[in-house]
């Protein structure tokens, strides 16, 4: 996703879906990548301040769904909507976090830096003194503010390289975050993180989500740590798919179908849910209302 001036981004970031219309909206959407179908039929609704997850297995266009809602690959059939508007049409309004990158222990860049390069990465030059002076102060502010939000502020001064595996995911989610996007889409932001880790990553989003009303889309491969944080899922398998609430779709019958091979979700007595017969590593669930930990018995 391209980064926009300051001044840009307080143009646009006011484009938001018009009132009563979903933030997120796909009705029968197919993609289509080297002539391949990887799904079709999906239909998704998103409203403002929902947590959604994209689940399935590897290879099956979770990341893809990511693409299209950036407008950065075209949806081959259905209508696909964000914000009110078409894919990438107000990508000024969406916060991007791509697959998890790694910093090396010698990276001298400071957190708070990286972060910045979020609001105005896309300026170079040296500052010129006079107006801009204000703008740089607002900038600062607003760097802050999000460090703050993502609970950086103890470590976001030294270098990234010395920032453990957690804590430069917050980072760079405040990166994602300082433009006070209305949508948030992160594509595995979990991966290679340890339990802990997760379990944190998924409650400040939750946090983000719910308390911010930012609309949170984020690609999964393990459910365990998000599920009782979640509003929605969507499960892709088999070129078809399944949305909605995550009772509603994680059921034998559901999971049975898309998948196409018999497939069990059984409840534990503490609310967890277990599925039996799934074509990976079966996975236990934490129900959102259960008791249960949300990181528990990853798959």
């Amino acid at each position: 996703m391209s980064i926009h001036p300051i001044e840009k981004v307080r143009t646009d970031i006011g484009h938001t879906a018009p009132a009563g219309e979903p933030v997120l909206s796909l009705r029968g959407a197919a993609v289509r990548v080297g002539g391949r179908t990887l799904w079709s039929g999906v239909d998704l609704t998103v409203g403002a301040g929902e947590f959604t997850a994209v689940l399935g297995p590897n290879g099956v266009g979770k990341s893809t769904l990511v693409k299209v809602l950036l407008g950065v690959l075209p949806a081959a059939a259905g209508e696909v909507r964000v914000l009110g508007g078409a894919p990438g049409e107000r990508n000024a309004a969406v916060g991007y976090l791509p697959q998890r990158r790694t910093f090396d222990a010698g990276v001298r860049i400071r957190g708070v830096d990286v972060v910045r390069l979020g609001l105005d990465g896309d300026q170079w030059g040296i500052p010129v003194p006079g107006p801009g002076r204000a703008k740089r102060r607002a900038a600062r502010e607003r760097v802050g503010q999000a460090v703050e939000l993502v609970g950086a502020g103890r470590y976001a001064h030294r270098p990234i390289g010395q920032c453990s595996g957690g804590e430069q995911q917050r980072l760079l989610i405040a990166q994602a975050l300082v433009r006070r996007p209305r949508v948030l889409l992160l594509d595995e932001p979990l991966d290679s993180l340890d339990l802990p880790n997760q379990g944190a990553i998924a409650g400040l989003l939750g946090r983000i989500c719910h308390e911010e009303g930012v609309s949170v889309v984020m690609v999964a491969h393990d459910v365990n740590p998000i599920l009782h944080h979640l509003d929605r899922v969507v499960y892709i398998a088999e070129g078809g798919a399944v949305a909605g609430r995550p009772a509603e779709v994680i059921t034998s019958e559901t999971l049975t179908r898309l998948y196409g091979t018999p497939v069990e979700v059984l409840r534990t007595s503490d609310g967890r849910l277990v599925v039996v017969g799934q074509p990976e590593a079966p996975a236990l669930h934490t129900d959102r209302h259960g008791r249960g930990d949300a990181d528990a018995a990853r798959d």
